[in-house]
């Protein structure tokens, strides 16, 4: 296929839901009291942050037919992301999920319905032949048939020799089994080229008191090239092919919220990518749309030109390389 016909930047499957976020800071659900509602899951932030950007970026998804998934619907719309793939069915509800705010890793409590039920039939072969990066998170594999519809995603994405990119957002609330998620990430990351972990993903996953280079190598041996490990105030680091390449570090900033800053993080570094840039200025384009995540509350704003924030990234950055 050549290049001309993958008009899609980044496609995402799996979760598209309603995040309720608490609108008062709070440590945990149990001292939320109001909530406001926003597009939410994952995938689908990536693909609106892809979109902001002034990426091209659609999503496979299911939800429901009712008000939560007309508003899903029309929020995607909105911010540009195509929704020619969206599976909107009458059998099941839009997936929510309650989320405090807080300047920590958020606690959450997930009510799911049409999220876990898209089918591998309702992947769209279209989609992913038109697609230059194929995108999901953990979260989706964590049920059938939603697992069988992201395995057929990686299927088809790794026969036409396009980017897999995989989250290993795994979160023992949504997997209890963790002998079973182990076994599927392990599968799925055969199809998976690159992988951005942060360390609440490798801790779930490994288990804490490990270096970071020690979870690199781990992530390294499931089968991704392509190794990021965003590691919070310590910064982050990327290896490719094995080798450690650099740390970039983190800069002060005053962070009021930090809902979705890995998903920002990740769409930023996806689109540095595709637009031809080094792995170090991958790393501090998407530092910068990590950090206008994390010092406000709620969305990005609904436009960002990239160009401006590539003219503003810094000319070196001498600690960067290890060695």
């Amino acid at each position: 296929m050549s290049a001309v016909n993958q008009d899609i930047d980044v496609l995402t499957i799996g979760e598209t839901l309603i995040d309720f976020i608490s609108t008062e800071p709070s440590e945990g659900l149990l001292d939320a009291s109001t909530f406001t509602r926003y597009l939410g899951g994952s995938p689908a932030n990536i693909a609106v942050t892809v979109s902001k950007l002034g990426g091209a970026s659609a999503v496979i998804s299911k939800t429901g037919i009712g008000a939560l998934g007309q508003f899903l619907k029309n929020e995607l719309g909105y911010h540009g992301v195509n929704t020619n793939y969206l599976v909107m069915d009458h059998r099941v509800h839009s997936s929510i999920i309650l989320v405090s705010r807080t300047t920590g890793t958020p606690d959450f409590e997930a009510f799911r319905s049409g999220d876990y039920q898209l089918t591998p039939e309702e992947v769209s072969e279209e989609a992913i032949s038109r697609a230059r990066v194929i995108h999901a998170s953990t979260f989706a594999l964590s049920r059938e048939p939603c697992r069988s519809a992201v395995r057929r995603a990686f299927e088809l994405g790794r026969a036409q020799g396009k980017i897999v990119s995989l989250d290993p957002n795994y979160s023992p609330r949504i997997w209890p089994n963790y002998q079973e998620a182990m076994q599927v990430v392990a599968e799925l990351y055969r199809y998976v080229s690159i992988t951005k972990a942060s360390l609440d993903d490798v801790h779930r996953l490994f288990g804490p008191d490990q270096t970071p280079e020690t979870y690199i190598t781990r992530l390294h041996e499931l089968g991704p090239k392509t190794v990021i490990l965003t590691m919070g105030k310590d910064g982050s680091l990327i290896s490719d092919n094995g080798k450690l390449l650099g740390r970039l570090p983190t800069r002060a900033i005053n962070v009021v919220d930090a809902t979705g800053a890995g998903d920002s993080f990740w769409a930023g570094f996806l689109v540095a990518m595709l637009d031809g840039h080094s792995w170090q200025e991958c790393l501090l384009f998407a530092r910068e749309i990590v950090e206008m995540k994390l010092t406000r509350v709620g969305p990005l704003p609904a436009a960002m030109d990239r160009q401006d924030i590539y003219a503003r990234l810094p000319a070196a950055t001498p600690d960067f390389l290890i060695n």
